[in-house]
């Protein structure tokens, strides 16, 4: 009698690839590139309300660019994906038994018995030919295909929200301690997202928080130091 295997199951954080890297960038670009625009705005001595209109205006422009930027960028790897995926149906009718010959030694250097590397690589084919080599040959699978449209979506909406924390901390802050105030609160913004995709990747929340607030302080830094050549008066 087989003995009842208990009920197991593993949620991988690989599934969640095709949005994640998307949304951690656009919230990424959203945070960094509005607090620091805004940051320069503010040492140059401009008023609140041209840094209320620079701040929408980059936020619209941010988040239609970073859409645009995704789809182009990842329809462009489904490209080159279904370029590979038809050379590989073609050399499968051309040539099968050589494709065959290949899945085995794949098989093989994966640590395979040659014999049962043959039976393995003889009924995945029998089974999805295409399916087998696109698998295992190119490295194409369900879990991480490209997904232009969920890209774009994705960091167009992480941007917007990275860029409305920006926005807002403008109507909320005293004028007086603009400057100060916003790059605290991109700071916060951008540790506060590093440590979420930490934990959504399932990796150290720390490092995350850490490699993410860095460039930030950087990018701020800068475009505060740039904006205080140039006094406004508005």
């Amino acid at each position: 009698m087989t003995p009842k295997i208990p009920y197991h199951q593993e949620h991988h954080y690989i599934a969640r690839l095709g949005w994640l890297r998307a949304a951690v960038l656009g919230a990424n670009d959203g945070i960094i590139s509005t607090t620091s625009l805004l940051v320069g705005i503010a040492a140059s001595g401009a008023s609140i309300q041209v840094m209320m209109i620079t701040g929408v205006a980059g936020w619209i422009a941010g988040a239609i660019s970073m859409a645009a930027g995704e789809y182009v960028s990842v329809r462009s790897q489904v490209d080159i994906e279904q370029a590979d995926l038809a050379m590989e149906a073609r050399e499968l009718l051309r040539n099968p038994e050589f494709e065959l010959h290949e899945l085995t030694q794949i098989y093989i250097k994966r640590g395979l018995s040659p014999d049962l590397a043959a039976q393995v690589a003889q009924q995945l084919t029998a089974h999805n030919a295409l399916e087998a080599h696109a698998r295992d040959e190119i490295g194409i699978n369900e879990q991480t295909a490209a997904q232009p449209l969920v890209a774009a979506l994705a960091s167009a909406a992480a941007f917007s929200c990275g860029a409305l924390v920006a926005v807002g901390a403008v109507w909320i802050l005293p004028s007086d301690q603009m400057k100060i105030g916003l790059m605290i609160v991109g700071v916060v913004a951008l540790a506060t997202l590093g440590a979420l995709s930490g934990y959504l990747s399932g990796t150290s929340i720390s490092k995350g928080a850490a490699r993410i607030t860095l460039w930030g302080v950087i990018s701020m830094l800068m475009t505060a130091w740039i904006g205080s050549f140039f006094h406004v008066a508005v």
